[in-house]
C-alpha cells in the first residue's frame, strides 16, 4: 500500500487536535455546514455529513454547535455562505502541497496563502500542478494493543477496506471514500479502537526532506494547518525520525 503522509503521523503524536481545539471546532462547523447544504441534514442519506458529524462529536462538540451547523446548512438559520476550493503548490524542497480550503471570501484566502507559502520558502502553483500526486483514500487508525494482523485482515477484507500497514503504536486502514463508514462501523462492532477515521489525500511517491529545509517546511505547514479557511493539508514528504527528533 502507500502509506500515510508523514504530516498527518506528525499531527497526530502532537496532538494538535486537542491542543486547538477551539479551532478545530471552527472548521469542524464548516464542513457540516458545506455538507449539509451539498447533500441535505438526513445524516443516513448524507455520508459527509455523517462523517462530520462524527468527527465533531469526537471531538467533544456540544450538541447544540452541531444542530446549529446543520440548520444553517438547509438554510433554516442565516449564515455565512462557505465556497470550497483546492489550493496547490510546492514547499522547501520541492514538496508538493495541496490544501482544501472553505472560505467567505476567495480573493482573501488566495492572498494569504499565497504570503504564507512565500514566507516560508514556498509558492503557490496553478491549478492541476500537484494534485496528480495524490490519491482520495478512507483512512482509520485503530490501537494495535492485542491486536492480530490475521484478525484485522478477515474485518478489513469483509468490510470493503482496501489494506492495512503497522505503523508504530498503531494500524492504519485504507479504503475507497465511499466505504469509510462501513468499515469503520464493522471495526467497531469487532472490539477494534478506532482514533481516527477521515478522508484523506495521500501521495503516491513521497520526497525525502533534510538540512534547513526540514525546519522551514514543519512551519509552512503549521501556518497552512491554523489558517481558519484550510479544511485539510496533505503533502508528499518524508522526514527521518532522527532529523525530525532534533527539529521537535
Amino acid at each position: 500500500m502507500s502509506g500515510h503522509s508523514k504530516w498527518s503521523s506528525i499531527k497526530r503524536k502532537k496532538a494538535v487536535i486537542d491542543a486547538k481545539r477551539g479551532r478545530i471546532f471552527t472548521k469542524l462547523i464548516r464542513e457540516i455546514t458545506v455538507a449539509t447544504r451539498l447533500g441535505g441534514g438526513d445524516e443516513e442519506a448524507n455520508s459527509r455529513l455523517r462523517q462530520g458529524i462524527l468527527i465533531a462529536k469526537e471531538a467533544n462538540m456540544p450538541a447544540d454547535n452541531i444542530k446549529r451547523a446543520i440548520l444553517r446548512g438547509t438554510g433554516e438559520l442565516p449564515g455565512i455562505v462557505y465556497e470550497e476550493a483546492v489550493f496547490e503548490g510546492y514547499g522547501p524542497g520541492g514538496v508538493a502541497i495541496y490544501l482544501e480550503v472553505m472560505t467567505d471570501n476567495r480573493k482573501r484566502t488566495v492572498a494569504e496563502i499565497r504570503h504564507l507559502m512565500t514566507r516560508f520558502g514556498g509558492n503557490l502553483g496553478e491549478s492541476g500542478c500537484v494534485s496528480w500526486m495524490f490519491e482520495k483514500k478512507g483512512l482509520i487508525t485503530i490501537e494495535k494493543n492485542n491486536v492480530t494482523e490475521d484478525d484485522l485482515l478477515e474485518t478489513v477484507i469483509n468490510s470493503g477496506g482496501d489494506d492495512f500497514s503497522e505503523e508504530e503504536d498503531v494500524f492504519e486502514i485504507e479504503m475507497p471514500p465511499e466505504k469509510l463508514h462501513n468499515v469503520r462501523s464493522q471495526l467497531e462492532s469487532d472490539g477494534f479502537k478506532v482514533l481516527t477515521a477521515e478522508v484523506v489525500m495521500i501521495p503516491q511517491n513521497t520526497v525525502n526532506v533534510e538540512g534547513d529545509s526540514v525546519g522551514s517546511l514543519l512551519k509552512l505547514m503549521n501556518a497552512l494547518e491554523e489558517h481558519d479557511d484550510v479544511h485539510s493539508v496533505s503533502a508528499n514528504f518524508n522526514i527521518d525520525d532522527d532529523v525530525l527528533e532534533g527539529v521537535e
